[in-house]
């Protein structure tokens, strides 16, 4: 259906919090996809669904030892895993130094996740910059997604990349206090670069919750409630 891609320039400011929380809330059927080339974490982040521990050895590294003799978007699933709650995610990278031999699996991953029949894609691309190839992969998103702060230092790096970097929308990490405010400041900044500039809380208490404690608390978090605006608006430039 479409492949929409989280990243963030220098600081990374919780693309892999934003992406899981999207992906909690998205409206329709997702699968959560780590593709950042320095490694990842939901592996050891996220609990399974039987409420044990994910595989880190299964996902995108096992998908890579297949892919070389061809990727088609049915073998996406199975490399996925179910984590409570029972959203599927396609885990990362353990470590950076692995991307060292999968330059060549980005733009077929792409082209595979976007093809995905029946099911959205979320994916967490981390911090960009590093690792050129990743490109090949964000060519094929339908939305590119760049998260910052709302600080001197983090906008001045947005600017920069998105002089290099096709991006079709912004998502402010907000602190909730000036909510509003910040997004209209980087809103302002960062001009007609983009189609959008949205906003998400700065929510370490429901980021701590996302960790494993899903249920009631969750869903009223700050996180968990501008994410969900977040995505029905995400779902809206389709």
């Amino acid at each position: 259906m479409a492949l929409i891609v989280l990243a963030a320039d220098k600081g990374a400011p919780g693309v892999t919090t934003a992406a899981t929380a999207l992906a909690a809330v998205w409206p329709r059927p997702v699968l959560l996809a780590e593709c950042d080339p320095a490694g990842g974490d939901l592996a050891y982040r996220l609990p399974a669904a039987d409420g044990g521990v994910l595989n880190p050895g299964k996902g995108l590294l096992t998908l890579g030892a297949t892919a070389r003799r061809g990727l088609e978007p049915a073998q996406i699933h199975q490399h996925t895993q179910k984590i409570v709650g029972g959203l599927d995610v396609l885990a990362g990278l353990t470590h950076g130094e692995q991307a060292a031999g999968l330059t060549w699996l980005w733009g077929p991953l792409g082209r595979a996740l976007a093809a995905i029949p029946n099911a959205d894609v979320i994916a967490d691309c981390g911090r960009l910059g590093a690792h050129p190839q990743l490109g090949d992969l964000m060519a094929e998103a339908e939305q590119v997604v760049l998260l910052t702060r709302a600080t001197l230092d983090h906008v001045a790096h947005l600017r920069e990349r998105l002089q290099i970097t096709k991006a079709h929308g912004v998502a402010v990490i907000a602190d909730p206090r000036n909510y509003r405010a910040s997004i209209d400041d980087v809103r302002r900044i960062v001009g007609n670069t983009v189609q959008y500039v949205y906003g998400l809380a700065h929510d370490p208490k429901g980021a701590e919750l996302l960790r494993g404690q899903w249920g009631g608390r969750l869903d009223r978090s700050l996180l968990i409630r501008t994410a969900r605006d977040l995505a029905g608006r995400l779902v809206s430039h389709r």
